[in-house]
């Protein structure tokens, strides 16, 4: 399917493609979060020697650097030792990271007043709060996520739930949990209701909660949080007591990584993860699933997450233009759907949406609108600067509460604190 897909836009792509007018050939290095192989490499590769084909002035390595951290730490390395790649797909909430460390320029001194408006106010405005501050724009919304809730529709059946019908609330999920909870002649847990990850990424699914709880975690400028807003002590209370409380959910941290595989093999009815994982979910899921928006409790909501094209400032005036012009063509509709079917990730435009290829494929797979349709309640996911710091005080905070060691207050009283400290230079 991805091959046919490909050949489609291949045709469409290049009937309409602007090629870069450059008197000698350009070589950009684009360093890529993910490891060797799988979907997102192979789509990557495809589109990139595509690209390549219709710009014979133009040379682009891609170079696949391990995992987001692993990529943003070579970044980083190599932008210091005067050697950066010219662009690279980077986490959306290094923005701040990157710009202070002074590696990355806007796209804006690259794009044409006229094309501003059409290309980068053509993005979904939620994936845009993590992309731009002070009037510019440093990052191009690409493999973009959001957290949604998957279900195992077997076991909502057999636990005499509507099999259709998804936790649309904190106490829905609740109730549900304790009737999709199974425990064998012992006592042990054989099914959990739900299962939320605390440890990976906890401070991104934990946004899953402050955000329809009412709360927002960061300001805009990067430079002031909220960790101890009343709302953002309900959410972890409320996440505690999963566990703590109404037993639906497994005691103690819980691993981002394992987590679909716990599906997998019915040991959740429940989980919650990105919607980077809808093709790995359709798969290998030995069962029929839905997927759903998070459940509400003062309004609905979301972090966004994933990654954005981040421009590398110590390159040439030559290589800046054709790496804009290739992130101007990569995000494209029907590139930028070629990768969503492929990999799972939110196509970042709506215009992607309408593509013949996104209708067939949602026309098919309508579970692949839930993470769109959410993106109207989401919100940014927690950027600072001095990110890395600032995100693992709420981490330790989280920890610490989901442990039982503290309070929920005095866990997020304890991060406020410390993230001030770190931000006070910022302020």
């Amino acid at each position: 399917m991805l091959t046919s897909l490909l050949k489609t836009a291949s045709a469409a792509a290049i009937a309409t493609l602007t090629t870069v007018g450059v008197a000698q050939a350009v070589d950009l290095e684009f360093y890529f979060p993910v490891a060797v192989g799988g979907a997102a490499a192979d789509t990557i590769e495809a589109l990139t020697a595509e690209y390549v084909a219709a710009n014979p002035g133009v040379n682009i390595e891609a170079i696949y650097a391990g995992s987001y951290t692993d990529a943003g730490t070579k970044a980083l390395t190599a932008a210091r030792g005067g050697k950066p790649p010219q662009l690279s797909v980077l986490l959306s909430t290094q923005m701040f990271t990157l710009i202070d460390e002074d590696v990355i320029v806007p796209f804006d001194d690259y794009v044409a007043d006229a094309d501003k408006d059409a290309w980068i106010g053509g993005f979904y405005p939620s994936f845009m709060e993590n992309s731009q501050t002070g009037g510019k724009t440093y990052g191009i919304p690409f493999q973009r996520s959001t957290p949604v809730l998957y279900w195992n529709k077997e076991a909502f059946a057999e636990a005499g739930l509507n099999p259709d019908v998804a936790p649309a609330t904190w106490d829905d999920m609740v109730e549900f949990g304790k009737k999709l909870t199974k425990k064998d002649d012992a006592g042990n847990v054989t099914q959990w209701g739900v299962r939320i990850p605390s440890a990976g990424f906890p401070y991104w699914m934990f946004q899953g909660l402050s955000t329809p709880a009412g709360a927002i975690l960061a300001n805009s400028d990067g430079n002031e949080v909220n960790f101890n807003d009343p709302k953002v002590v309900e959410a972890l209370e409320y996440l505690v007591a999963l566990s703590a409380e109404h037993g639906v959910m497994q005691p103690g941290a819980i691993e981002w990584g394992p987590t679909p595989k716990a599906f997998f093999e019915g040991e959740t009815a429940m989980m919650w993860t990105t919607t980077g994982n809808l093709t790995n979910v359709r798969a290998n899921a030995p069962f029929d699933f839905g997927v759903a928006m998070l459940p509400a409790k003062e309004r609905r909501g979301a972090p966004t997450g994933g990654g954005n094209f981040y421009l590398f400032k110590d390159s040439t005036e030559e290589q800046k233009q054709a790496a804009v012009d290739f992130v101007k063509w990569i995000t494209e509709p029907e590139q930028a759907a070629v990768w969503t079917i492929a990999t799972g990730y939110v196509a970042p435009r709506p215009d992607a949406w309408e593509t013949d290829a996104m209708k067939a494929y949602t026309a098919d797979f309508p579970p692949a609108l839930v993470a769109r349709d959410q993106l109207e309640f989401a919100v940014a996911e927690l950027s600072t600067y001095e990110n890395g710091r600032v995100t693992q005080a709420l981490n330790d905070g989280l920890s610490a509460a989901i442990a039982g060691e503290k309070s929920a207050q005095e866990a997020l009283d304890e991060a406020q604190a410390a993230a001030e400290r770190i931000l006070r230079p910022y302020k």
